[in-house]
């Protein structure tokens, strides 16, 4: 009989000599999963590792001491938010390396997300834009209690790709 461990993860800011692996970590979670493929413009986008840190916070997760997960956090009126209004942390581009999928490293990423918010001054919320057709993330959200948002749901512009956004109200 096997008995599960706990699941150790460490959540901290990435730095330069990460950028490699949160790329390979962002392309073959987004491609693997059947998101985009590999020519797909956003690709492009989710690969600038550099740009998102230098114009965002970019996050990863160590599981056994390799870098398992990559989150990028923006807040309103930075270049990277999407939707995030005052007083909202939001997320984005989270990738869990497809060998650590379904071990719980995304749901620790996103509750050390949640605690990493409650330390902020000035946040209340946290906010997370998500395509319609990515229902793991969508099950992972509401799950830690995340809520749709249906009115702030919106479309990438030229494509007729629905977002949705879910959001989550932090507590006292």
């Amino acid at each position: 009989m096997s008995v599960a461990l706990p699941l150790t993860v460490t959540f901290r800011r990435a730095v330069p000599a990460d950028f490699p692996e949160v790329r390979r970590i962002t392309r073959d979670a987004y491609i693997g999963a059947g998101h985009f493929p590999a020519d797909h413009p956003y690709m492009s986008v989710l690969e600038d590792v550099e740009h998102r840190a230098e114009h965002a916070q970019v996050w990863v997760a160590e599981a056994d001491g390799k870098v398992a997960a990559a989150v990028t956090l923006t807040f309103a009126g930075e270049p990277y938010s999407e939707i995030a209004r005052d007083g909202e942390l939001e997320f984005r581009m989270l990738a869990v390396d497809p060998a650590h999928q379904g071990g719980g490293v995304g749901r620790a990423v996103v509750r050390q997300i949640v605690e990493h918010a409650r330390q902020l001054p000035g946040i209340s919320a946290i906010s997370i834009t998500s395509a319609t057709f990515m229902e793991r993330a969508h099950a992972l959200y509401r799950s830690l209690d995340f809520r749709r948002a249906p009115e702030r749901d919106w479309y990438v512009p030229g494509e007729d790709v629905l977002l949705w956004v879910f959001r989550l109200q932090l507590g006292g």
